[in-house]
């Protein structure tokens, strides 16, 4: 009986090792899957905090931005403006030191106006297809600016009587 004690208790014994051994060993790897759970929740709590700050910034830098922009393009839109004005001073600088020209005035009335220069008699040779044309629609021709005075009274006082 001794030795069926003996080897009882040696079962029993090496059962009780292998439980104890796996019961250890289900403890380790419990443990670790633990540890690996929590440093993915705490990766995954980490990013979100990333994102959250991420998307505060990017609703926190969004009105700036948009005024930024819109600013720049308004920038870019007066510098435009200034740059046809500077043309167009230009433009009225040589128009006006072309008027400080004698010959270049006197050119332009005669031509405009259509007066003579005492001694000289003018000629206007106007076509019967545009004079007809000119009756029915006065504002499409181009005539001289006394035709258009007169045409002007005579509609005025059409509308009197």
């Amino acid at each position: 009986m001794a030795v069926k004690d003996r080897s009882d208790r040696d079962r029993f014994s090496t059962a009780t090792r292998l439980r104890l051994l796996g019961e250890q060993t289900a403890a380790r790897v419990y443990r670790s899957q633990t540890r690996r759970q929590a440093r993915r929740s705490r990766l995954t709590g980490r990013a979100a905090l990333l994102a959250l700050v991420v998307c505060s910034l990017v609703v926190a830098l969004a009105y700036p931005m948009r005024q930024y922009v819109s600013q720049r393009a308004d920038i870019a839109d007066l510098q435009r403006q200034k740059r046809q004005a500077q043309q167009r001073v230009e433009q009225l600088r040589d128009q006006k030191a072309r008027w400080q020209d004698d010959a270049y005035a006197e050119q332009q009335i005669r031509q405009r106006l259509h007066y003579v220069l005492p001694g000289e008699t003018g000629y206007i040779v106007v076509d019967p297809g545009a004079a007809k044309q000119s009756r029915t629609e006065r504002g499409t021709t181009r005539h001289p600016w006394y035709t258009n005075v007169w045409y002007g009274v005579d509609k005025s006082d059409a509308a009197h009587q």
